[in-house]
């Protein structure tokens, strides 16, 4: 199908579908979609989209502003609107327990970590359970921004018993970069994977529009023997992540 029948009105506007200029978007964001746009291919310029679809070139001209708003569409001066390039997507083994540094690291990319809180607080229920904790204990919490060659990729956000981490500020990069130093670096972890619409504060930090996909991974990794030594939950963009995992037939 061609971009031109795709958008014509009688496929997609409806009387209460919401603001045309909504509607619109949406219907452009699907073309992009279902790769009748694909990326780095110009749109059709405002003039056009609005003859195709009956509507004025306000109209147009604000559907395509709110793309670009949410990164779908790159606007050039003189040059017109083009679809934005997809960024590369990583894969990431569910079968090795590795730090988000030692991964990037693999892939010749340089890793930089904004902090976004660190400290000894009071545990949440959910960390109480997860760690084991006595009723009066403190936890280390680390929340941090990751970003590889500079491009927001994940939100981590650790709680570690202060017998594993009793300072949280001695971690600078890596987090199990510091507990292997110490001889407490985890050997095995369960992981559990689901698929959210990433909210809008967490959205601003990852630079991504609110709504978008994301990959939350609750994390509680043990050492040798048998401690649990963390548990984390982090937001990884759905844009940039694949994560694979080997699986073998079963033996009867």
């Amino acid at each position: 199908m061609s971009v031109a029948a795709f958008l014509a009105p009688a496929g997609w506007q409806r009387g209460d579908g919401g603001p045309l200029y909504l509607q619109l978007s949406r219907r452009l964001s699907e073309a992009m979609t279902r790769g009748l746009l694909s990326p780095g291919a110009p749109l059709p310029p405002e003039r056009e989209i609005a003859a195709l679809t009956g509507l004025s070139r306000v109209t147009v001209r604000k559907a395509i502003a709110g793309l670009a708003a949410e990164g779908l569409v790159v606007q050039k001066h003189g040059s017109g609107s083009f679809v934005a390039p997809r960024p590369e997507k990583f894969e990431q083994s569910l079968s090795r327990l590795t730090s988000f540094t030692e991964d990037m690291r693999r892939r010749g990319l340089s890793t930089t970590t904004r902090w976004l809180d660190r400290g000894v607080y009071v545990p949440s229920p959910d960390e109480v359970v997860a760690l084991g904790l006595a009723a009066d204990a403190s936890v280390a919490r680390l929340a941090r921004l990751r970003l590889a060659d500079g491009r927001p990729m994940a939100i981590e956000r650790a709680a570690l018993p202060l017998t594993i981490l009793p300072d949280p500020e001695a971690v600078e990069t890596s987090l199990y970069g510091t507990l292997a130093e110490a001889g407490l670096r985890p050997v095995r972890a369960l992981q559990k994977i689901s698929a959210i619409a990433v909210g809008r504060e967490d959205a601003a930090t990852l630079e991504v529009a609110p709504g978008a996909a994301g990959l939350s991974i609750e994390r509680t990794s043990y050492l040798p023997d048998g401690r649990v030594a963390e548990f984390t939950r982090s937001l990884y963009r759905g844009d940039a992540y694949n994560f694979v995992a080997e699986l073998r037939l079963a033996q009867d």
